[in-house]
Formats: C-alpha cells, structure tokens, sequence
C-alpha cells in the first residue's frame, strides 16, 4: 500500500521528531531536584515503597543528600537490591530496610515498633506506597486490600510515628495523591469499598487518593503550632510498575502512549522531593502540591467538614485508633 504523499516529505520526519522532543520537554516541571543543594546531614527520612518507581528516586535522591534512609518496602529481596544500588550509586551507606507492608495493619504496628526502638530522629514521613488495579479482595484482617493499602495503613503508619516526628520538629509529612483524586467518592455508608467487587479497576485506587488528600489537609490543621508540616502531592502520571496489575494489552497501551507524553518515575518524584527538602516549601503545610512543584487547589469534594469528619473518625474505628495529634 502506498503511503499519503505528505508522509513521504522528508519535513514530515523532522516535523515528527520535533513534536516528540517538544512533548517530552514539557514532562519537565519548573522545579528541579538536582538544582536543590539541601543538605540532610543528620537527618532521617522514611520512604514507603521505595524499592521501585517514585519512591527509589525519592529514597536516592536523600541518599544523595546524606540522610539517614529507612526503605520501607514489603519484598525483603526487591527492597534489598534497591539499598543496594543507593549505595553503590550514592556513597552513602546510611541507607537502609525495614519491612513493611501498608495493606497489613499489624505489619505497619510491628514495623513503627522497631523505628520508635531503632531511630532517635524522624525528619522526613513519604507515604509513596500504593497500588492500582488490584482486583476486589480481602485481607486477613477484614479490610478491602486496595484501601487498605494506599489508605488506611498510611494513615496508621503517620499517627504511630507523630509523636517522634513532633520531637524531632521541624519534620515533614508527604502523602502521594493522584490528579485522579477528583474521580474519588466518599461514600459514608461504604467507606471502604466492600461493595466494589463489580466497578472498575480505578474506582477504589481514586477513592484513596482522595481520602489521601482530605485527611493530609485535616491533619496539617490538627498539627498547627508542632512544627510537623502535612501536605499531598500530585506526581502527575508517571511511567512506573503501578501499572502492573492491569491486563497486558492496557499495559501495552499505556507504555508506548507514554514514552511521549507521561513522566519517568525520577521526573515523577520532583513534587515529593520538593516537599520533603526545599526551602520553598519550609513552612508549607496543608497545601496540594501538583505535579510541576506548584500549590493548587484539590477538588471541591475535599472541602466538605461533614464528610471529612466522618472520614476521619472512619479512618480511627478501622485502625483501632484514638487520634489527638494536635495536643
């Protein structure tokens, strides 16, 4: 078959490629992490899910900058290949693994147990850890597995960790969220997703990252005058094994799509990090940090009191806890 006669001009190739290079261009945001020279010398930062993706780039990224690095992640063998590689890369062997697994609430308990054993100081709280597409099931403890994963267990791990957090002020919170979060619903008659079995793949993975966003801002408010700064990040989509559980050929599509238009997972990690280390973003707290490292406004399903009141006191009965951070 005979091609078009505009595409066999040889502008068509130049034009194309120009396009190509323009659009990867624009992935980049207005902040760059390589252009921050914050020092984290003496500090410690935990990063959950940060033996791939986000969360690597984020853990290397404060290896760089010679922190103290807990790795939280749930695969001892895949954990400990990203530990290695940080410190072959880095130089800096403070960097370490401590297993945890954000889906199991006893896991999250044992592992804030060795950190209140192990660490004198905690900077730097990342909750990168989540999942997507995961089919409807339940863990051993009664929770739908992607709520629990991407929600609940952050929102235990963070509460369990306030205290040495507040001690070790000024410290930072981060709460991977989604431009997705907008798609989210709260029910309040189903909060955790027990009757989701039948709708699609993204409906749970959007319902947490709104909760994700709702409660970072309530709590930043519950933290006013601690020195502990609460705030949500958008990392924009990002090119990372977040996409794993999906079938192959949406895979197949989202990867070739994305070699032009989505972010490398080291792109991605930009907002986190600026979060976690700039000068910038001292002081920050309550805020949702896009993908180009600017506040924005989240959706208007974040600014309901009745429903994050509800949300919130949701969050305590499924963790067994009895919040009062702000105190």
């Amino acid at each position: 078959m005979e091609l078009p006669s505009f595409l066999s001009h040889p502008l068509w190739c130049v034009c194309s490629l120009l396009l190509a290079v323009v659009l990867r261009l624009q992935r980049k945001g207005s902040w760059e992490a390589r252009g921050c020279r914050a020092d984290l010398t003496g500090k410690t930062a935990i990063v959950t899910g940060a033996n791939t993706g986000i969360g690597k780039h984020v853990a290397m990224d404060f290896a760089r900058r010679n922190a103290r690095v807990i790795l939280a992640c749930r695969s001892r063998e895949r954990g400990q290949k990203a530990v290695d590689e940080i410190v072959k890369e880095t130089g800096n062997k403070k960097v370490v693994l401590s297993l945890l697994d954000t889906s199991s609430m006893a896991s999250v308990r044992a592992f804030t147990e060795r950190v209140l054993k192990e660490e004198k100081r905690l900077d730097i709280l990342v909750n990168n850890a989540g999942a997507s597409g995961l089919p409807y099931n339940m863990t051993p403890e009664g929770l739908e597995v992607t709520f629990a994963t991407n929600h609940l267990g952050p929102f235990l791990l963070t509460h369990l960790l306030l205290d040495l957090l507040k001690r070790t002020a000024p410290s930072r919170i981060i709460f991977l969220s989604s431009f997705m979060h907008g798609k989210g619903v709260i029910d309040t008659s189903n909060l955790w997703g027990k009757n989701l079995e039948k709708n699609s793949y993204n409906d749970s993975y959007n319902c947490t990252k709104l909760m994700n966003t709702i409660c970072a801002k309530e709590l930043a408010t519950r933290l006013q005058g601690t020195g502990v700064t609460v705030n949500s990040v958008n990392p924009g989509i990002v090119m990372t094994e977040a996409m794993r559980n999906y079938p192959f050929i949406f895979r197949l599509v989202f990867n070739i799509i994305g070699f032009f238009f989505f972010k490398s997972a080291e792109e991605g990690a930009a907002s986190t990090i600026f979060c976690s280390v700039s000068e910038e973003a001292h002081g920050l707290t309550g805020k949702f940090i896009d993908s180009d490292c600017t506040i924005v406004l989240p959706s208007e399903k974040t600014r309901d009191p009745a429903v994050n009141k509800k949300l919130w006191e949701a969050c305590e009965s499924a963790t067994n806890l009895n919040t009062n951070p702000g105190k």
